[in-house]
């Protein structure tokens, strides 16, 4: 076997991702205990890198994983599938892919478009073309073997990417030369796993699980723009491309990032059947940055919550990633737990309900 992938894998949380809650689960999960009882079922609805939805598939009989971006299911049909696949036969593709030269290759959609921008030219290349053999070989894969290469692909190149974490722009600087080799990631497989790709608000209304976490984002940065390549090579339309930043036409676009925030909010948890809700939070409202200011705020996502049922608040200390242009002083993670009271709820969410 090739010494790159021999290494160690790639797990779940090494990807850049705004809003990831890697540091915070263990303080997620330890008030989940403390705060339920008698929880099987579990439904991560905006599960973004699929963090919590990892640590849920560890505890409960059946998770339910959710988001609209087309890279972020790739990962959970990777990470989390129970579908077959064959190791040694991905672990081979990767190997044949790490002995091409990019020198000997030509240029193609990626290398134009992204290469001595946002990738060292000579790994677009590699990507570019690495896509484009895994699109024709997909009839002699696997669902999974297919999710496992093209997430592997990714968490590869992630690092490399000439960025502060996101697509929203590049360095001016020119990327940095480097050998670039595909690893994998380390796969996982959980028979009681439903794995979506839908808006959350039309899924809500065909949950019914014991308890919903919910982390939508809350300010304006739509997830589509900011992980826009990565969107784009997984479908591999190839788009016209537009701005410095390069981005296709608008797609996937998220409500809860416009001034509909808090009705698209309350329209979701009045209609989800579960016993608790418990909600993600961050006051990000008090930056100096326009685009970070939350579209929903504290007391009006509290108010909401209280309608539901009991609602309990915690808070927890916490330096979030930003891009560098935002400035957060007492930066602080909040977590609501609400016990669900179906009478209150649909007093309270009556005229939602029968619209």
């Amino acid at each position: 076997m090739d010494n790159s992938i021999a290494e160690r894998r790639f797990s779940l949380e090494s990807r850049r991702y705004i809003g990831c809650k890697t540091k915070l689960i263990d303080w997620i999960f330890d008030l989940i205990d403390h705060n339920t009882h008698d929880v099987h079922s579990f439904c991560d609805i905006f599960s973004g890198t699929g963090v919590v939805a990892n640590r849920a598939l560890k505890k409960y009989d059946h998770v339910v994983v959710n988001d609209f971006l087309y890279s972020n299911n790739i990962m959970y049909r990777a990470f989390f599938s129970p579908d077959e696949w064959n190791e040694k036969k991905v672990e081979n593709i990767i190997e044949d892919f790490n002995s091409v030269n990019p020198k000997k290759i030509g240029e193609n959609y990626f290398s134009k478009n992204f290469g001595r921008k946002y990738f060292y030219h000579d790994t677009a290349k590699l990507v570019g073309y690495i896509r484009g053999k895994l699109q024709r070989m997909r009839s002699e894969l696997t669902d999974k073997e297919y999710a496992v290469l093209l997430a592997s692909l990714i968490y590869s190149i992630d690092r490399h990417a000439n960025t502060m974490g996101h697509f929203d722009a590049y360095h001016h600087k020119t990327p940095a030369q480097h050998d670039f080799k595909m690893r994998m990631i380390d796969v996982g497989s959980y028979e009681g796993v439903e794995i979506h790709q839908e808006d959350s608000n039309k899924l809500a209304r065909n949950i019914h699980v014991d308890v919903t976490y919910l982390d939508p984002p809350y300010n304006s940065r739509q997830y589509s723009r900011f992980y826009h390549v990565y969107e784009n090579l997984v479908q591999w339309k190839k788009p016209k491309l537009f701005g410095t930043a390069l981005k296709p036409k608008e797609e996937n676009m998220s409500d809860y990032c416009r001034t509909s925030a808090l009705n698209a909010f309350t329209d979701l948890v009045s209609h989800i059947d579960t016993r608790y809700l418990v909600v993600s939070y961050n006051n990000t409202y008090n930056s100096k940055s326009s685009s970070s200011e939350n579209k929903i705020r504290l007391e009006q996502l509290e108010n909401v919550l209280q309608k539901c049922g009991t609602t309990k608040v915690f808070n927890h200390e916490f330096k979030a990633f930003n891009s560098g242009k935002t400035e957060f002083d007492d930066h602080r993670e909040y977590l609501f737990i609400t016990e669900v009271d179906n009478e209150k709820r649909n007093s309270s969410f009556a005229s939602i309900l029968r619209g």
